[in-house]
């Protein structure tokens, strides 16, 4: 059960690490609250037919649970892929994924404040190692370079970004007992609701847009990958795993952007990608090691 998980959990993050490669290809020729818009609506349209008959049969399910599933469509769907796809607007795809390296580390310290769950201490210790690789790809494999590290505007916003997922990825033991496919229905029309009066701001630039092949080959893939498959996905690895392991893997979309963007965008692979690559390889084993095993470990203290 658990290996079945991890494969969804791979899989997942692969496909949210071409989301950022995609949002960053396409950001000269659709505005960043304009895609995610039509990302979420378009999977609604794909969802609808599969989702409606369990939004009938469990609405009053849905109206009693709506003000967690309203904290989770926000922060999980509207939040993060609005800051994350204006933050595409001005840094890398690459400078993307390896932020969103640290998000296990904020998953912790999420899980620690609000819900008192303390980690392994060999999670600790992956999630460490894990960073250290992002750490060490950020600074291009010169730690003295944290020393003049100065972050863009789109650097913070994928940060702030960061931030609403991590809380969406502890707080999904809020989750109601609703069916997956309503579920993701009903938090996707909160994304697209709120991103729908955010692209009302850059009404300007949608009329700017060139509608190419390009574009709907973009849009298609955001609403059917990143969207559908790999939410369906995490939600349930998160309901096997917990959030914490789940979170974890959220390292491995650095390794699998990072390859992405060389062989799609062009952006060069160097050594310290695949140092650091290494380091956060080593530091999800040593987490996925300590949930299978937890028993042979010890815990964190208070």
């Amino acid at each position: 059960m658990q290996l079945r998980a991890y494969a969804m959990l791979g899989v997942t993050m692969l496909f949210w690490a071409g989301n950022a490669i995609v949002g960053r290809a396409v950001r000269g020729e659709i505005p960043p609250l304009t895609l995610a818009f039509t990302r979420w609506m378009l999977a609604l349209l794909i969802l609808a037919p599969f989702a409606l008959s369990h939004l009938i049969a469990q609405r009053a399910l849905i109206r009693r649970h709506w003000r967690a599933t309203l904290f989770l469509g926000v922060t999980g769907v509207a939040a993060f892929n609005g800051f994350l796809y204006s933050g595409l607007r001005t840094t890398t795809a690459s400078n993307s994924l390896l932020l969103q390296g640290l998000i296990p580390t904020f998953v912790v310290i999420i899980n620690r404040i609000c819900f008192g769950e303390r980690a392994p201490l060999w999670q600790v210790a992956g999630i460490a190692l894990a960073t250290l690789g992002v750490t060490f790809i950020v600074f291009k494999g010169d730690f003295s370079a944290a020393l003049l590290l100065k972050l863009g505007m789109g650097d913070l916003l994928i940060l702030c970004g960061c931030c609403a997922w991590a809380i969406y990825t502890a707080s999904l033991r809020l989750r109601p007992p609703i069916e997956p496919l309503a579920f993701l229905f009903v938090t996707f029309a909160i994304g697209a609701l709120v991103m729908g009066l955010g692209a009302i701001s850059e009404g300007d630039a949608i009329s700017h847009i060139h509608w190419t092949a390009g574009v709907a080959a973009a849009i298609a893939y955001v609403a059917i990958f990143p969207s559908i498959l790999a939410y369906m996905l995490f939600n349930g690895a998160v309901a096997r795993v917990g959030a914490a392991t789940a979170g974890q893997t959220i390292s491995l979309m650095p390794l699998f952007g990072a390859v992405l963007a060389a062989l799609i965008l062009g952006e060069p692979l160097l050594s310290y990608h695949l140092a650091g690559m290494a380091m956060i390889s080593g530091g999800v084993l040593l987490s996925w090691r300590a949930a299978v095993a937890p028993r042979s470990f010890g815990h964190a203290s208070s």
